[in-house]
């Protein structure tokens, strides 16, 4: 089945990755060729729009706008509707009004994880790392899990020759600990939030909660990361794979619910800072550590993203599989 989808390209495309604390701009000048990559601070900005502008006016975008009609934002933040207010900043904008204000033909606005969910069939093997066996089954659904500010969790299944991904809070579902150590990090999470979901454990805060108890003292997931890395502190380097084998676990749990025989993938900030540590880390052994179906999940490949704008590819994607309409 061919799963590519059908693509429309009738100009150069402004393309969009916005988060909490950066906005970053591309303009796609040929499919998935993107040009002048710009990140521009949010809090420099009093909207999107005036961040959008910015970048459109500066010297790198300027000589590509002028056949500009399409748009595409990934956001990090639910979208439901034309009216958008980020959670994580102060933002908040009618995607129509947006529309307008860019003199953009087509503009969408689309969850950050759905972009980042359509971009996996379009990664090159350079923009990822395999971490442990298994085979990929093409045209086969694809899980995606990846730990940042919170814990983001998606898929995308084929339907009728394409992809569709799935939106998905499963970073909140109940996390099941698998040793003595995170039974006493579950039970802290009990005692201090009444649940003990997967975000808290699998996120930049989940970082340095397991390492406060495993060890009575605070640092910040930043140190953490880099006294594991420098492999100056064993307190670190147990944190951090534990993080890893939790990972593992949670991840493992997605592909065997989502039947992610196309593979499981790793997305978000964290992870890709680990480098060779995460490949060495408990990961893969505790992905396949589910009693009968071992051998299911040990045929599942685990990938990690290396591309620095993954979502640049997935917004593409989203719009190019839309209606070529034109107000």
């Amino acid at each position: 089945m061919n799963m590519e989808p059908i693509r429309f390209f009738d100009g150069p495309r402004l393309l969009a990755d916005v988060g909490g604390t950066n906005a970053r701009f591309a303009i796609e000048t040929a499919p998935r060729q993107f040009e002048a990559v710009t990140v521009l601070p949010c809090a420099d900005y009093p909207s999107l729009g005036a961040a959008a502008a910015a970048y459109l006016a500066s010297d790198a975008a300027r000589p590509h706008t002028a056949a500009m009609r399409d748009g595409a934002i990934a956001i990090a933040n639910p979208v439901d509707g034309d009216a958008v207010r980020m959670t994580n900043h102060t933002w908040s904008f009618s995607i129509e009004a947006l529309r307008e204000e860019l003199d953009l033909a087509t503009l969408l606005v689309v969850n950050d994880f759905t972009a980042l969910a359509m971009a996996l069939p379009h990664l090159r093997p350079s923009q990822r790392v395999r971490i442990g066996g298994g085979t990929e089954m093409p045209g086969r659904t694809i899980g995606l899990i990846g730990p940042g500010t919170g814990l983001g969790v998606s898929g995308i299944v084929p339907m009728d020759g394409r992809w569709a991904a799935l939106a998905s809070e499963g970073g909140h579902a109940s996390f099941a600990p698998a040793n003595e150590t995170e039974f006493a990090i579950v039970q802290h999470l009990w005692r201090e939030f009444g649940h003990a979901s997967a975000e808290r454990l699998l996120s930049g805060p989940g970082i340095e909660l397991i390492y406060r108890v495993v060890t009575g003292a605070s640092l910040s997931a930043a140190e953490i990361t880099q006294r594991a890395l420098d492999g100056s502190d064993p307190d670190c380097m147990r944190s951090v794979d534990l993080f890893c084998g939790v990972l593992g676990s949670v991840a493992g749990n997605v592909a065997l619910t989502l039947g992610a025989t196309g593979g499981m993938y790793i997305g978000g900030g964290i992870v890709p800072r680990l480098g060779a540590r995460f490949a060495e880390s408990p990961f893969r052994e505790r992905f396949e550590a589910k009693g009968r179906l071992q051998p299911y999940l040990a045929r599942i490949p685990t990938f990690l993203i290396t591309e620095q704008y993954p979502a640049f590819l997935g917004v593409s994607a989203i719009l190019s599989e839309q209606p070529a309409h034109r107000h």
